[in-house]
């Protein structure tokens, strides 16, 4: 498989997958013929090559439906990205539906993307936040989430899995009880999607969000799943072109959902470009992705357990992890960690991971962070461990 992706043409150890994946060249090759063959502004022509640019965009759209068990492709609409999805239900539903005195519920292992639109609404409608803290191993326990979510409750956030210490929540369990309080849940699935098989309707999600650039697909192309029933009752994020049914000088009636929510020219191509990847993604199958992940794991953590000098954040088990590995080492920065590892062309991540009180509440500044897919290898595992120990030494501490 790795003959597919043109950048491992280079020598490059890219361990960094969390933040984004590389693309094959089938899902490359798709953008391309689209702007090739079908390059014309969608949903706005009566002419063949427009109506042949619609056809593939919905077609994209139907891919994406059937890939996280939505009921229907109305239930799916198109964004930039995670971030744009998540501020989407803030502002459109956050703000229309959460009041003063009423409680937002979130936890303090979000990527900010699904943390600041939350304190956004909480502010702005006088709300309270709250946050659900993780135990040791960083699972949120029924008594946590249990003793949080109230009737007050009126929105639950949630991510899939962290994005820094890789575990998977357990949103089913939360999402029946939140239902049961009387509170929708919106899923941040940027981090579980590319992993794992999703079901929106078995996981409780009335919201849920991921990017296309985190699984094989363009950058620039996201996902919103909405319950259809919630999405008819809210008012649009942006205005403007496509989205209208019809427009006077005194105001407009809005499309029907999802065009609502999808103002201006869409990006078709990387639509596409998604549904190339999710066909990619199928046709390797969950089970191989996650074998290969868990394999590549078990040998990450066993390697740096062996160096005294190194903490590793989360759960002890590789199973848990979804393939992300969250380090410090003794006495060294984890910028110099990432900036030393690339003298020899190996790519990890270093930072707080838009994920900053979540790694100060472990205890942390910052961290770096290994994450694989199924296309790296062990040989790029134990290459990145042999230079670890090289970390040490050239920050003066010997062999």
């Amino acid at each position: 498989m790795r003959k597919d992706f043109p950048i491992f043409e280079s020598d490059y150890i890219y361990l960094d997958s969390a933040a984004t994946s590389q693309r094959p060249k089938q899902v490359l090759d798709a953008v391309v013929d689209f702007y090739q063959k079908s390059n014309a502004n969608p949903l706005r022509g009566l002419y063949d090559l427009s109506i042949d640019a619609t056809d593939r965009y919905e077609d994209a759209r139907k891919t994406v439906a059937n890939f996280i068990g939505a009921k229907s492709n109305r239930e799916i609409i198109f964004t930039r990205n995670t971030s744009e999805s998540l501020n989407l239900v803030a502002y459109s539903y956050g703000l229309s539906n959460v009041n003063e005195g009423d409680e937002i519920v979130t936890t303090i292992m979000e990527h900010h993307s699904n943390m600041l639109p939350w304190q956004m609404v909480a502010k702005e409608k006088k709300a309270k936040l709250i946050y659900l803290e993780p135990n040791k191993e960083g699972v949120i326990e029924k008594s946590e989430y249990e003793s949080k979510i109230t009737p007050k409750t009126k929105i639950v956030a949630i991510a899939h899995v962290s994005n820094v210490l890789g575990v998977t929540n357990p949103v089913k369990e939360i999402a029946e009880y939140a239902h049961k309080m009387g509170a929708i849940v919106v899923v941040d699935g940027a981090q579980s999607t590319p992993h794992m098989e999703i079901d929106v309707n078995e996981l409780g999600a009335d919201f849920f969000a991921f990017s296309g650039h985190k699984m094989l697909a363009p950058m620039g192309i996201g996902v919103l799943y909405g319950r259809l029933e919630l999405l008819e009752k809210m008012p649009p994020f942006l205005v403007g072109g496509e989205m209208i049914e019809y427009v006077t000088r005194e105001g407009a009636t809005y499309a029907e959902v999802p065009h609502k929510f999808e103002a201006g020219t869409v990006n078709a191509a990387d639509a596409v470009g998604l549904a190339e990847a999710i066909n990619y993604i199928k046709n390797i199958g969950f089970e191989a992705i996650h074998n290969q992940e868990l394999l590549l794991t078990e040998r990450l953590m066993s390697g740096l357990k062996k160096y005294d000098f190194v903490k590793i954040y989360g759960s002890s088990d590789p199973k848990k992890h979804c393939g992300i590995v969250t380090f410090t080492i003794d006495g060294v920065h984890p910028h110099d960690v990432s900036t030393i590892l690339n003298e020899d062309k190996i790519c990890v991540r270093a930072g707080n991971h838009c994920a900053q009180p979540l790694v100060e509440f472990l205890g942390a500044s910052s961290t770096a962070r290994v994450s694989v897919y199924f296309y790296n290898t062990l040989d790029e595992v134990d290459t990145f461990l042999d230079k670890i120990k090289e970390v040490r030494e050239v920050m003066g501490y010997g062999a």
